[in-house]
């Protein structure tokens, strides 16, 4: 069984999408690394609930000013 690797990115510094449908995000891994994740465009475009992660957000920032 292939081992999985999970990985958590730090300072996102760039994104970018391009015309040949994928969509960059570049940054630091946890360890202060390059890091970079490449993506369909199409398929993180189907996945991604952007009202869901801004309610999730909103819930995140509330219980910081607590």
């Amino acid at each position: 069984m292939e081992e999985k690797e999970t990985k958590r990115m730090h300072d996102i510094n760039t994104f970018m999408s391009t015309k040949d449908n994928e969509t960059y995000l570049v940054g630091k891994d946890e360890y202060g690394k390059d890091f970079t994740m490449i993506f369909d465009t199409i398929e993180l475009l189907e996945l991604l609930d952007i009202k869901y992660m801004k309610n999730q957000n909103k819930k995140y920032i509330n219980n910081l000013n607590k």
